[in-house]
C-alpha cells in the first residue's frame, strides 16, 4: 500500500519525541529484566543490593525500600509515562503504523506451533517464552548452587559421615522448596499484566489484554505447578525431621505457614476451575471461583510479608487500578435503544453512546445483565463503528450457553426495558489496515462479529482515504441457512446511503449442514426490531476517564503511588520505628502487610474516584441529548433472498457484496490430506492464490479452523501471508 507522507515539521517533533520515549520506556524495562537475570548472582546478593539496601532501606521505608526502588518504580514509571506516550500518539494521528518495523517482524510473526498444548504459538512467543523458562531455570540452578555450597561448607565433618549427609540432604531439600516459590513469585511478577483489560504496558508492544489471555494462562499453570511442588517439598520436609507442627504456625514475625496454605487451597481451586473441559462446560464455576484472586493475594501478602510482595506489587498495583475503574463504570445503567432478533438465534443489542467515546475495530466489551446474574459479566465483540455510528455501539450475540439463552427468551418475550451495564470497550491502541493489500477474514459461525467491525471500518476508510483501501475477501461458514442472515448486519442501518463504491469485497459464504437452499422462505423468519423505552437513570456508554482516558490513568497511577508512599514513610517514621527502637521489640510482619494492603487500596481507591466524578460531571455538563419516552416497538426486516443455485441475488437495502457465492453440503471436490474442516481445502487454495505483496489473514472461529488458517499460513509458500486469531479464552 502507499505509504504516509511525512507530514508538518509539527507532526515530524512529535514523531521525534515518540520515538525518544520509546527509548527511555524500552531502557528502563531491560533494566528491570536485568535486575531480575542478576538477582540470583553472588555479584548481586552480596555487592550491589548491598549498596541500595543502605540508601533505600530507610526509616521511613523500612526493609520494603530497596524492593520499591528497584522491582516497582520502574514498572509504574513505565505504565505512567506509557500514558501519556498513548495520548500523544491518538492525538497526533495514527502514529503506531510503522510499516518498515511490521514488515522486519513478519517472520517472527508467522505461526510457528500449530497443534499442541498452547495452541497457535508464534516464533517471537515460542522465543520469549524460551528466553523466560531460561530464567526460572537459571535463576533456580544459580541459588541452588551458591546454597548449596554454603551447606557443604557450613556443616563441620564428624565420624558419622552418614548423619552429615543425611542432615545436609534435609537442608538441600529445605533450600530447594524455599526456591521452588521464588521462581512461582517471578511469574506472579508478570502474571496480572495480561488480564488488565485498561492496561497502557500492553499497548506499548502491540498487544491486547483479550489477545494476551493465553500468557495469563501459560503463566497461571506455571506458578501454580511451582506453589504446588513447594508446598509439597516443605511437607515432606517437615516430616523428614519430624515438626510438622510448623503447618500450625503463624509467627508474629517473618514468614506465616498457615496463611502459605490458605493462599495455596485458593490457588488450587482456581486452578482446577480453569481446566478447559470445566471452563467450557461449567462457565460459572470457573467465572466465580476464579473472583478467589482476592483471597489468594491477600493470604499471599500476609505469607511472604510486604517487603517480599513488592516484587510483584506492579503487576497487582495495576491490576487493582483497572479492576477499581471497571467497578466504578458498571455501576452505570446503559440505555439500551433497541435490539434485533435474527432468525438464527442472535441477538444484535444496539446501545446509546458518547460521541466522546471512540474506540478500534474488533473491540470487546463486557456485559452484565442483572436479571440474569448480577456477578457475571460476559465479553462479546463490538460490531459497530464509531466512525460510522457515533451515537451508538453494536454487540452481537449468539444464543448458546445458559446465560445467552436466557437473555434471548427475555428479548424475545415483550419487554419495555432492559437493566445493563457495560465494562469497555477495549482493543487495541491503533490498527492498521493499510500496510495490506488484501484482507482475508476467515470466520465460523458467530465468529464473523470481529469482521463486521472491521468492514465497517474500511467503509468509511473508503470514503475518506485517497489511497485504496485492502480489497476483501470474506470467508464465512455457517451451520444452517438461517445462519446467513448474519450477513445482514455487515453494513450498518445508519451507513445505507455511504457511498462504498472504493471497497473491493468479495464473499465467499457456506452452509455445511444443508446440501441445497430452501426452497421458500419462511415470512415469520425475518430479522425483528424491538426498540426499548428509555428511562432518565440510564447513561450513554462512556469512556469512564473521559476523552483524555490516558492522561486520566497516568495521573491515577503516579499520584496513588506517591499517596502510598507518603501514608507507608509516615506509619513506618512515627509508629512502627519507634516500636523498633525504644521498647526493642519487633512490629507484626502481618499487621504491616495488612496496613500497606489497606493503603493501597485507599489510595487507589481515592485517586481513582476523584478522577472518576472529576470526568463525569465535565461529561454531564457538555452532554446534550433528550430522552424520547416512546413505547416499545417492534419493526420487521426482511433477510436475504437466495436463488436456487444458491447465489445471494439481493439485500433489502445497499450491498457490500460486488461478487459473492454460497456454497451448500458436502467437501469440496478436491480432498485435503490434513485439513478436517469442510472449507479447509478451498481455504487453504484461496489464501495461496489470493493477490498482493502482502495478505492480512485474520482468522475467527472454532479452533479447529484457527489451526487449520495458521497450518496454511506458516507454510514455506505462504510468505505473503500475515496471520492473526481472534479468538476469546473464556
Amino acid at each position: 500500500m502507499a505509504t504516509a507522507k511525512q507530514g508538518s515539521p509539527s507532526q515530524q517533533g512529535r514523531r521525534i519525541l515518540l520515538a525518544g520515549m520509546r527509548f527511555l520506556l524500552g531502557a528502563v524495562f531491560l533494566g528491570y529484566l536485568m535486575v531480575w537475570i542478576l538477582s540470583p548472582t553472588n555479584l548481586w546478593r552480596q555487592n550491589w543490593n548491598v549498596q541500595v539496601d543502605k540508601h533505600a532501606n530507610s526509616t521511613y521505608f523500612g526493609e520494603q525500600g530497596s524492593n520499591l526502588l528497584i522491582f516497582t518504580f520502574p514498572i509504574l514509571f513505565i505504565a505512567a509515562l506509557g500514558c501519556l506516550y498513548l495520548h500523544l500518539g491518538k492525538t497526533g494521528g495514527n502514529y503506531m503504523e510503522r510499516t518498515g518495523e511490521n514488515s522486519r517482524l513478519a517472520f517472527w510473526k508467522r505461526p510457528l506451533l500449530v497443534k499442541g498444548p498452547l495452541g497457535v504459538v508464534s516464533a517471537i512467543e515460542l522465543a520469549f517464552l524460551a528466553m523466560f523458562i531460561a530464567l526460572l531455570i537459571w535463576t533456580y540452578s544459580t541459588k541452588l548452587t551458591i546454597r548449596f555450597s554454603e551447606i557443604n561448607r557450613g556443616m563441620p565433618h564428624h565420624h558419622n559421615h552418614s548423619h552429615d549427609h543425611e542432615k545436609r540432604w534435609k537442608l538441600k531439600l529445605g533450600t530447594s522448596a524455599y526456591n521452588l516459590a521464588l521462581l512461582g513469585n517471578i511469574c506472579c511478577a508478570f502474571l496480572f499484566f495480561p488480564v488488565t483489560r485498561g492496561s497502557s504496558i500492553l499497548p506499548l508492544v502491540g498487544l491486547t489484554s483479550e489477545a494476551s489471555i493465553k500468557y495469563h494462562i501459560w503463566l497461571g499453570h506455571l506458578a501454580m505447578v511451582l506453589f504446588t511442588a513447594h508446598g509439597l517439598c516443605y511437607f515432606l520436609y517437615w516430616a523428614l525431621i519430624h515438626d510438622l507442627e510448623q503447618l500450625l504456625r503463624w509467627d508474629k514475625v517473618g514468614v506465616s505457614n498457615v496463611a502459605g496454605e490458605i493462599a495455596l487451597v485458593f490457588g488450587i481451586v482456581m486452578w482446577v476451575a480453569v481446566l478447559p473441559r470445566i471452563r467450557r462446560q461449567k462457565f460459572e464455576f470457573f467465572f466465580y471461583t476464579h473472583q478467589l484472586y482476592f483471597l489468594f493475594l491477600l493470604f499471599y501478602v500476609l505469607h511472604v510479608g510486604i517487603a517480599f510482595f513488592t516484587l510483584i506489587l506492579p503487576g497487582v498495583y495495576l491490576f487493582l487500578i483497572d479492576r477499581y475503574l471497571r467497578f466504578l463504570q458498571s455501576r452505570r445503567k446503559v440505555r439500551l435503544d433497541s435490539t434485533r432478533l435474527l432468525p438464527c438465534e442472535t441477538l444484535e443489542l444496539n446501545f446509546t453512546k458518547s460521541p466522546g467515546l471512540v474506540y478500534t475495530p474488533a473491540s470487546v466489551v463486557f456485559v452484565n445483565v442483572p436479571s440474569i446474574s448480577s456477578l457475571q459479566w460476559h465479553p462479546f465483540t463490538v460490531s459497530s463503528n464509531c466512525n460510522l455510528e457515533p451515537d451508538n455501539l453494536s454487540v452481537i450475540i449468539k444464543k448458546e450457553g445458559t446465560w445467552t439463552q436466557k437473555l434471548y427468551n427475555m428479548l424475545s418475550s415483550p419487554l419495555d426495558r432492559l437493566d445493563v451495564s457495560v465494562e469497555g470497550p477495549y482493543g487495541p491502541a491503533a490498527v492498521d489496515f493499510q500496510r495490506h493489500d488484501t484482507l482475508v477474514l476467515v470466520s465460523g459461525g458467530s465468529g464473523i462479529t470481529p469482521f463486521i467491525s472491521i468492514i465497517r471500518e474500511l467503509i468509511f476508510l473508503s470514503t475518506t482515504l485517497t489511497s485504496p483501501t485492502p480489497r476483501i475477501v470474506l470467508i464465512s461458514a455457517f451451520k444452517t441457512s438461517a445462519d446467513l442472515t448474519m450477513l445482514d448486519l455487515l453494513l450498518p442501518i445508519s451507513a445505507t446511503h455511504s457511498p462504498i463504491s472504493n471497497l473491493q469485497f468479495q464473499l465467499e459464504a457456506f452452509v455445511t449442514r444443508e446440501k441445497e437452499p430452501p426452497s421458500t422462505t419462511d415470512p415469520h423468519k425475518l430479522i425483528q426490531t424491538i426498540r426499548f423505552k428509555p428511562h432518565p437513570s440510564d447513561a450513554p456508554i462512556s469512556p469512564v476517564l473521559g476523552p483524555n482516558g490516558w492522561l486520566w490513568l497516568g495521573a491515577i497511577i503516579s499520584s496513588s503511588f506517591v499517596m502510598y508512599l507518603i501514608l507507608v514513610g509516615l506509619l513506618t517514621r512515627y509508629y512502627i520505628y519507634p516500636i523498633h527502637h525504644n521498647t526493642g521489640k519487633t512490629y507484626s510482619t502481618t499487621s504491616k502487610a495488612l496496613l500497606n494492603t489497606l493503603f493501597i487500596c485507599f489510595c487507589i481507591a481515592v485517586t481513582a474516584s476523584v478522577a472518576m466524578l472529576w470526568n463525569k460531571k465535565s461529561m454531564e455538563g457538555n452532554l446534550i441529548g433528550s430522552v424520547e419516552m416512546d413505547n416499545p416497538s417492534t419493526t420487521f426486516l426482511s433477510s436475504w433472498s437466495r436463488g436456487s443455485d444458491g447465489d445471494v441475488e439481493n439485500l433489502p437495502r445497499q450491498s457490500l457484496v460486488q461478487s459473492s457465492k454460497v456454497h451448500y453440503g458436502a467437501r469440496p471436490p478436491l480432498r485435503s490430506e490434513f485439513f478436517w474442516f469442510p472449507v479447509s481445502y478451498f481455504l487453504a487454495r484461496m489464501l495461496l492464490e489470493t493477490e498482493g505483496s502482502s495478505v492480512g489473514v485474520l482468522v475467527s472461529g472454532p479452533k479447529e479452523m484457527r489451526h487449520d488458517v495458521a497450518t496454511v499460513c506458516s507454510s514455506g509458500q505462504a510468505d505473503r501471508l500475515h496471520f492473526e486469531a481472534i479468538s476469546f479464552n473464556w
